[in-house]
């Protein structure tokens, strides 16, 4: 089994709700037990990555940006690493 870094696991979670998503459907989507979402959803929200309405919640603009700049990142990555081989 691989491990996914934080970053890779805040992304899923900003995929899984932009739109707007309720808890359960997170955790689905993110592959999460309830203790990790909990986690995550509590900093995501104090760093203005992803906003709660009621039971919804959503990805913020900020958020938006984030998994647009860790995409960019990654591709660059994957870039690099195939020039090396």
């Amino acid at each position: 089994m691989k491990y996914r870094s934080r970053t890779e696991i805040v992304s899923h979670i900003l995929e899984a709700a932009n739109g707007g998503a309720t808890k359960t459907k997170i955790m689905y989507r993110a592959f999460l037990s309830y203790a990790q979402l909990k986690e995550y959803l509590a900093i995501l929200i104090e760093n203005s990555l992803l906003s709660r309405e009621a039971d919804n919640y959503k990805t913020t603009s900020k958020g938006i940006r984030f998994l647009q700049t860790t995409r960019e990142l990654g591709s660059l990555l994957e870039v690099h690493a195939s020039e090396q081989k």
